[in-house]
């Protein structure tokens, strides 16, 4: 469970254990969590799940990825190419 960033109080992170979804990150804040699809194509995102957070939770986690979308997106990259080593 790779910590990829830590903003504001929100880890983000990937689980090791999810088989072959495609490109997404967890993020997590006290008891806040919230799940998002990230979509390569259009630099777009799209909430799985969340838990136990407001609007306004919502719309910081939102801004926090797509500030760092390409970041994300590499990690994701290396940390996939590391699991099928």
């Amino acid at each position: 469970m790779p910590t990829i960033l830590v903003i504001l109080g929100w880890r983000l992170f990937f689980y090791a254990n999810e088989g072959n979804e495609p490109l997404h990150v967890h993020c997590r804040n006290g008891d806040m969590e919230c799940k998002y699809w990230l979509k390569r194509e259009i630099f777009d995102i799209e909430e799985a799940f969340s838990y136990n957070m407001t609007q306004r939770d919502h719309k910081q986690v939102r801004k926090i990825i797509f500030d760092h979308f390409e970041y994300i997106e590499t990690q994701w990259d290396d940390f996939q190419r590391r699991r099928q080593q």
